[in-house]
């Protein structure tokens, strides 16, 4: 149903425009990924080029990341005033503007912009990722909307894996190995030159991406996407959100930003802390450099896994439940077990291949928080998609705090501090998703929780 403003009902689209719609959306995941996933060649290459120590050169992630904290609550009033899909334009024009910021900064060599353009290129992100992400979720019945987001995750995920193998085929050279040795040896003048044609080596990549980003921009705004319609609420909705002031009054939602905050920082410790660990048992970097990428194939495996048993077998409620229990499981497993093994070729201790294995834990832990958290929003669903964007900061702030652990206990021991972030989405995923008014007495549970009601019906 198509109302006065040219929106939509979710529930209105056709078989054949629910497809077109995921396939676009699809696209935009595969966007997110392959911009995301880059800044881990960023950081060692920014920290040759502009002369970084190691904590300047994690400003990287920083900079990307906290834009997220910024910008997601005024994503939500940019989505609400212009809509989706220009929503969508406009967050691309802004990654594309951050894209093109690389060229001055690589032309100066100056560290401060390529900060901005990374700050930038995440505020385009920001806000496609508050738009995508509730969309995608909508986009069908709730009860499989986890199915519908391991497709999402899928492309994401991919794209992480070729991110990083294309930009080292584009600007890194054999010889670049040697660099820093170098460079300590040169005349101030010489090494100058080294580094500015070094770091010039970004100029044509991103100017070529921010072109592409900006056509991006055009396509979605002209694409067939429909313009899905999130303010008009259901009577049962507007019956129960009539006393509802502000996204505050719904806890479960608040809950779910935590969860999002706590499971994004576990997925990155564990892909961003595996070589460091690898090297820890003595295997060399050439060998360690494929380990992030056997924890993504095992996210990969569980998003697989999710398309084919949610909600067919397995209520998504309960695909979460088991992730979070799976993850807590693993990250004991991780510090207690020992003992040589060899597997894929590689001889290492035994828990390498636990923390491989958390990418399998983590891989439905977003599809299901997203629709939990976003049950029975109503108008306010676009407002409470960009506080769970919000929650994406903590890519930035849980790897430090391993980080800290790490240098004070040790890689192993440091894994501990996944374990308390288990423990609260396994809160979530079996109580908290249920609250609906804060409190600690029974009836602030919601105990006729239509989410759930939802799925058992459609079962």
């Amino acid at each position: 149903m198509r109302t006065q403003t040219g929106m939509v009902d979710p529930g209105s689209l056709s078989r054949r425009d629910t497809r077109i719609s995921i396939l676009i959306i699809g696209m935009l995941f595969f966007i997110f990924g392959f911009v995301s996933w880059v800044n881990a060649i960023l950081i060692p290459y920014f920290k040759i080029a502009c002369e970084l120590t190691s904590l300047q050169s994690y400003l990287v992630t920083f900079a990307f990341y906290i834009s997220y904290l910024v910008m997601s609550v005024p994503s939500s009033y940019l989505l609400r005033s212009v809509g989706f899909k220009k929503g969508m334009m406009i967050g691309f024009w802004a990654m594309a503007l951050g894209a093109f910021i690389f060229v001055p900064a690589a032309l100066t060599r100056t560290y401060e912009l390529f900060l901005l353009g990374l700050f930038t290129l995440g505020i385009g992100l920001a806000v496609l990722q508050t738009a995508a992400n509730p969309y995608i979720t909508i986009l069908g019945p709730k009860e499989s909307a986890a199915q519908r987001i391991s497709v999402m995750g899928i492309c994401n995920k991919f794209a992480g894996i070729i991110a990083p193998l294309i930009f080292a085929a584009v600007i890194l050279r054999v010889t670049d190995t040697d660099l820093e040795r170098t460079l300590p040896g040169m005349a101030p003048l010489d090494r100058a030159a080294v580094l500015d044609a070094f770091i010039r080596r970004v100029i044509i990549p991103y100017s070529v991406l921010g072109t592409v980003l900006f056509i991006l921009g055009l396509v979605v705004r002209f694409s067939p996407l429909p313009e899905i319609n999130t303010e008009n609420e259901s009577t049962a909705t507007a019956a129960v959100n009539s006393c509802k002031k502000n996204i505050f009054d719904f806890p479960h939602l608040i809950l779910g930003a935590v969860a999002i905050f706590l499971h994004v920082g576990t997925q990155v410790i564990a892909i961003d802390t595996i070589i460091s660990y690898a090297g820890s048992m003595g295997i060399p970097l050439l060998e360690a450099k494929v380990f992030p990428s056997y924890t993504l194939g095992a996210t990969i495996v569980g998003y697989f896994i999710g398309i084919l048993i949610i909600p067919r077998f397995v209520k998504q409620v309960n695909a979460l439940r088991f992730c979070t229990l799976l993850g807590a499981a693993l990250t004991v497993c991780i510090v207690t077990m020992r003992g040589g093994v060899t597997i894929l070729g590689h001889e290492a201790d035994i828990s390498i291949w636990f923390v491989v294995l958390l990418g399998l834990a983590n891989s439905l832990v977003w599809a299901g928080i997203w629709p939990l958290a976003l049950d029975g929003l109503g108008r306010f669903t676009k407002l409470g998609a960009s506080v769970l964007i919000m929650g994406l900061s903590g890519n930035a702030v849980l790897p430090l705090i391993y980080g800290y652990f790490a240098d004070m206990t040790g890689e192993r021991a440091a894994y501990w501090v996944l374990l308390p972030c288990y423990a609260y989405l396994m809160y979530y995923a079996f109580y908290g998703h249920l609250v609906r008014s804060w409190g600690f007495s029974r009836p602030a549970m919601a105990l006729n929780n239509t989410y759930e009601l939802s799925e058992d019906k459609n079962r």
